[in-house]
């Protein structure tokens, strides 16, 4: 076992950044590494269908991430896109390769039917990350693509419930054969239980899920919490096999129940190295499994099936973008990153092998065409983004569109009571705010009255990409802990310098630290408060109001500059002491000029209304 894990870990830290060096994107690195190890090859990994099984796990994690940006405000603004665009591309796809496999290859209408269903699906992985990568997933082509694979994500769920239906064996002795708990039941009885199922696992995350992660999180054990994150997703994944339902399914569900739960952030960062690692896996155990005596063998079968496959998917992407009048320089974009296979197809072959819905030898060849359609995606967008370069001698230009959710203009880390006055006053102002608290009662207690707060640490880098930290416009650090707060500032520094950091300090010793490190935008929490209760205590011994406001206007200035002149010798205790001496005395002065200046021109003026 030790020895495979070596194997697949070398591989992959061969191949992967070789890929993304030639700018062929992760995946692709991830397939190429596959077949460098594979029996055909160096012979290093034999058969698959063991670690497959494993590895088939990312793909669920990955439904559990996608359940997790599912949040409704979102789904509603994309539901023409979704449910438009998306529904008809999978469904005028699978008629295509339905008519093709059932009028031209003479195949049954079953195994037409579900060659028609995975072939219209794409590869989320491959696309979402070559757009990113590419900086054209904001944009019109990337908004749309991204919602048709919403869409596809979204139908691997009742295509998972349709495939079992065409089945040329005993469904319930497969079941049986896979530990299936409610085999022995009625059909009725399997519904109802599926059903209670299904309504358990929607009622536990929508209200056993949050009082759970609150109290993992007050102990502040980030390990814990993590194990706590996994345990959830298999722990449904299981019970839904059990029962003879998809696992994908129970995640994904249990995915858009905690969309809006205020550890949402917190689950993503968690899971995501995880699934990431598994897809990995998963697409290295595609790679290996690759059957190049086949290819050889059915060269021009499989050649012209991937052609086959790739033009009639563009094609029908072409078209759904003129009907839904995409702009002229998006459509091509459009039609070729999503003209691929995709990832769940292997889980859809898996499935209809077992169940004998396609044969072993049309299963080995549907592995061919969907991993080779998948080699050809990067390479496919490469070409185009290289047309595009020779002919405009610049990067691809487009109008800009809105974010997938709302921008995220700020982020605020701490919303305590000088985090809340902050959020509250940019709010008002129409500014839309990512904001972060790491006490877990607090979350809470904000979101009772509808805050949209969610728990994490703001010093972890990953939590901060996931709040939208390279959208965002400003960062404030608003948390009582001073050492936290610097921890922050450092990582902002090194990782987002273009974000601008507006920080609470604690204290005077605080501020200085912030200056140290080039943070120019901060506010001593109780200075501004005191200066004003010293304003007022003005007032009450006899001052005039005016005057008092002027004496804490310069008693701030005169203040903030020592601040600046201070923080340069600050850590020196003897020439600290002496500036800070020379500074009160230059402050006494300072008040003392302004009150003679203020004493002789009221006399000038009394002068004057005497005169007249």
């Amino acid at each position: 076992m030790l020895e495979m894990a070596v194997i697949y870990l070398v591989a992959a830290i061969i191949a992967v950044p070789v890929a993304k060096r030639l700018g062929l994107g992760s995946v692709l690195g991830y397939l190429l590494a596959g077949i460098l190890i594979s029996p055909n090859l160096l012979g290093l990994v034999g058969d698959q269908t063991s670690v497959m099984h494993f590895a088939e796990f990312g793909v669920v994690m990955m439904l559990f991430l996608v359940g997790l940006e599912l949040q409704p405000a979102r789904l509603w603004k994309l539901r023409h896109s979704i449910l438009g665009l998306g529904g008809l591309q999978v469904i005028l796809t699978t008629g295509i390769i339905f008519s093709v496999c059932f009028y031209t290859l003479n195949l049954v209408w079953q195994t037409s039917l579900a060659i028609g269903l995975m072939l219209a699906l794409s590869s989320t992985a491959i696309v979402l990350q070559t757009l990113t990568e590419k900086g054209w997933i904001k944009q019109d082509a990337g908004q749309n693509s991204f919602s048709v694979l919403l869409f596809q994500d979204i139908a691997v769920i009742p295509i998972l419930a349709v495939v079992p239906l065409l089945a040329f064996k005993d469904i319930t002795t497969a079941s049986t054969n896979n530990h299936n708990l409610i085999a022995h039941l009625p059909v009725y009885g399997q519904v109802t239980v599926s059903l209670v199922v299904i309504a358990s696992i929607i009622l536990a995350g929508k209200y056993i899920s949050a009082p759970l992660f609150r109290y993992i999180a007050e102990t502040r054990l980030r390990e814990i919490f993590t194990v706590t994150a996994l345990l959830l997703v298999i722990a449904i994944a299981l019970i839904m096999e059990r029962i003879g339902l998809s696992p994908a399914l129970g995640t994904f569900l249990a995915g858009v129940v905690l969309a809006e739960s205020e550890f949402r952030h917190e689950l993503e960062v968690d899971i995501e190295p995880f699934k990431g690692l598994l897809l990995g896996l998963f697409f290295i155990t595609v790679g290996a499994s690759i059957d190049f005596p086949l290819l050889f063998d059915k060269f021009a079968f499989v050649s012209l099936a991937v052609c086959g496959l790739i033009l009639i998917k563009a094609c029908v992407l072409f078209l759904l973008a003129n009907i839904f009048k995409m702009k002229s320089d998006q459509k091509l974009l459009f039609t070729l990153a999503l003209a691929q296979g995709g990832e769940f197809a292997f889980v859809l072959l898996s499935l209809t092998s077992g169940l004998l819905v396609t044969s072993p030898e049309q299963t080995k060849l549907l592995t061919l065409i969907v991993a080779i359609s998948m080699l050809c995606a990067p390479l496919i967008l490469m070409m185009y983004e290289k047309s595009l370069s020779r002919t405009t001698n610049k990067a691809p230009e487009f109008d800009a569109v809105e974010d997938m959710e709302p921008t995220k203009n700020v982020i605020i880390a701490g919303y305590g009571r000088f985090g809340q006055i902050v959020g509250r006053l940019l709010t008002a102002q129409g500014y839309h705010l990512s904001i972060l608290d790491h006490s877990p009662s607090q979350v809470e207690l904000l979101r009772r009255f509808d805050n949209k707060v969610f728990y994490g640490d703001a010093a972890r880098q990953d939590l901060l990409e996931a709040s939208g930290a390279k959208d965002a416009k400003i960062i404030v650090i608003a948390i009582d802990e001073p050492d936290k707060t610097l921890e922050i500032v450092e990582l902002v520094h090194k990782h987002y310098p273009k974000l601008k950091i507006f920080a609470r300090a604690t204290d005077r010793r605080h501020a200085y630290e912030l200056m140290h490190l080039g943070v120019t935008c901060f506010k001593r929490e109780t200075f501004d408060s005191a200066v004003n209760l010293g304003i007022e205590a003005l007032m009450v011994l006899g001052n005039d109001k005016a005057d008092a406001t002027r004496a804490g206007k310069i008693f701030t200035e005169h203040d903030n500059e020592s601040l600046r002149i201070l923080a340069d010798v600050w850590g020196d205790d003897k020439s600290y002491g002496i500036a800070v001496k020379q500074r009160m005395e230059d402050l006494k002065q300072v008040l003392d000029n302004d009150k003679t200046q203020k004493t002789k021109l009221n006399s000038c003026q009394q002068q004057s209304k005497q005169k007249q």
